[in-house]
């Protein structure tokens, strides 16, 4: 975690844009349904050069992000999030155009399937979150922006990337299709719905001469 946040502190990262994009079309997600949105902070570290914010305000501030987002799907199968906040820069005031500290989250993320009673993934997913960059925020947040307008531009970043992880997911080996097939191994939209590919035609029978 040391390592991670002194990186965060010698680098820029790529921040996330558009995470306020709620009024868009829901991506597709297969038959997912928000189920159970534990968010817990039991190892919270805050990194350098951060104002303080308590493990409650976070797994608040999670929490919403995550109902808001992912509370959206409107699947027929109950899947449930476990997300661990594990680390958090909130930039306080720098000298701009020096040092301005950018605001960044780490967490952990872990999906369940309800009827399988079952984790989709063994190990926890990390994800690292950075602010991200506007018009006010691009000399830092810490100048411009309150604790608590950062701790919720994080978390709505955090959400989306939570949601981007589970499309990719769902992709790649079919978290949410009901005939548990990659949802990138189907083409085409109907009505939000991937179609499948048709199956190849049935070979003729050969034709066997007359004796």
């Amino acid at each position: 975690m040391i390592r991670l946040f002194a990186l965060l502190g010698i680098f820029v990262l790529a921040a996330c844009a558009g995470a306020n994009d709620l009024n868009r079309d829901v991506p597709y997600l297969g038959n997912f349904h928000l189920g159970h949105n534990v968010v817990v902070a039991p190892n919270l570290t805050k990194g350098p050069a951060s104002r303080e914010a308590t493990k409650e305000e976070w797994v608040e501030a999670m929490t919403q992000a995550i109902s808001d987002r992912l509370g959206r799907h409107e699947g027929t199968r109950l899947y449930h999030l476990g997300v661990s906040v594990e680390g958090y820069v909130l930039a306080i005031p720098g000298v701009p155009l020096l040092i301005s500290p950018k605001s960044a989250l780490i967490l952990n993320v872990t999906a369940w399937d309800d009827a399988a009673g079952r984790k989709l993934n063994d190990k926890p997913h990390m994800i690292t979150v950075m602010e991200s960059i506007s018009g006010n925020t691009i000399l830092g947040s810490g100048l411009t922006q309150s604790k608590e307008v950062q701790m919720a531009n994080l978390s709505r970043n955090a959400a989306r990337l939570i949601e981007n992880w589970l499309n990719r997911q769902n992709d790649e080996f079919g978290w949410f299709e009901d005939d548990g097939r990659p949802a990138n191994e189907k083409i085409g939209l109907i009505s939000g719905r991937p179609e499948t590919r048709p199956e190849p035609p049935e070979a003729a029978p050969a034709l066997v001469p007359a004796e």
